[in-house]
């Protein structure tokens, strides 16, 4: 992997220039939560859909916020309700009356057609309208009656959702789950963050960050980062990874077998190589080693495995589970 094309080395360059710039514009009004920024940005480019989760108050939705102000691409935001209606998402037909008298249907589209989508408290909302979201995040279009409308470009649903042990809050379907590629648990900040935070939001002026980067530009990142590398045993170890997050595989370790009902779809091996593609990248690497697949692990697979009843009364969290693979699958995988 020495003799790179001039041409990618130098596209790679800049690809890591335009993050950093992303990273260090969003810190302007974001406190800490590097890793947060990190994920979100990183899923952003992969082509897939973060959600987040934390108390109320912790920044989620000003994340996502300054997100759209440094992409200069339309942005939406959709608070979750438990009255919230599918069609107040995608859009509804409503019937047009001209000017000369004709009548005609015509298609009103909804929030959902943005390039950035906030889908706030998305645990709020009743299954019914949670579902609403399956077809546009996984195929980017959405279907009303008979026609089916492309939503364009870079379509990214960012949502926040609060701990399910609150009230009123819905757990969201393994199929809507699953069409997430990470989800990243925010934390509450350090005392030192607190004070910046406290500083930043009462004094006189409120920081605020500006565009970098265009639509436009993010799907040329997200096509260069797919020319990344990657061997045939470290694709190997994803898919065991995966593998091994089904008690009912051979390769299930005892610790699964005991605490998990379901496992990682294959949608979490496509996203553990896309996303370690661009870790690769950001390490200034032209080929993903298994070091990128563990760095990105929690962030694909916390939401994927499912425990059963055993593992939930033990407290056993996902990420224990993930802990527990990642220690054992380098060595079955022979890398």
């Amino acid at each position: 992997m020495t003799n790179i094309d001039p041409d990618l080395r130098d596209q790679l360059s800049d690809f890591r220039g335009d993050f950093r710039r992303l990273r260090q514009e969003v810190a302007k009004v974001i406190v800490g939560q590097e890793k947060i920024v990190d994920g979100v940005l990183t899923a952003m480019i992969a082509g897939g859909h973060v959600l987040l989760e934390g108390v109320p108050g912790l920044g989620k939705t000003m994340l996502v916020r300054t997100l759209s102000d440094v992409i200069d691409g339309h942005f939406s935001r959709i608070q979750f309700t438990p009255d919230l209606m599918p069609a107040d998402l995608i859009g509804t037909t409503v019937l047009i009356e001209s000017d000369d008298g004709s009548k005609d249907f015509q298609f009103r589209r909804g929030p959902l057609f943005a390039n950035i989508v906030l889908a706030d408290e998305i645990n709020r909302a009743t299954p019914k309208t949670q579902s609403a979201l399956l077809e546009a995040m996984q195929e980017h279009s959405v279907t009303v009656g008979s026609t089916t409308h492309k939503l364009e470009g870079v379509f990214f649903v960012l949502a926040t959702q609060n701990p399910l042990e609150m009230e009123g809050t819905y757990p969201l379907p393994e199929a809507q789950l699953d069409r997430f590629i990470f989800k990243l648990m925010v934390p509450f900040p350090t005392v030192r963050e607190l004070e910046t935070i406290m500083d930043r939001t009462t004094d006189v002026n409120m920081p605020t960050a500006s565009k970098q980067i265009t639509p436009e530009r993010v799907l040329e990142m997200s096509r260069l980062s797919r020319r990344i590398q990657i061997a045939d045993s470290v694709r190997r170890y994803a898919i065991e990874l995966v593998m091994r997050t089904h008690p009912d595989q051979e390769l299930a370790p005892p610790m699964v077998r005991q605490f998990v009902r379901y496992g990682s779809s294959p949608r979490g091996a496509q996203g553990l190589i896309l996303a370690a593609k661009i870790h690769a990248v950001l390490d200034e690497r032209y080929h993903v080693a298994t070091e990128d697949i563990q760095a990105v692990a929690k962030n694909v697979l916390r939401h994927r495995v499912m425990l059963n009843f055993e593992g939930q009364a033990e407290s056993i969290g996902t990420d224990d589970i993930i802990d527990h693979l990642l220690q054992s699958a380098p060595v079955l995988a022979g890398v």
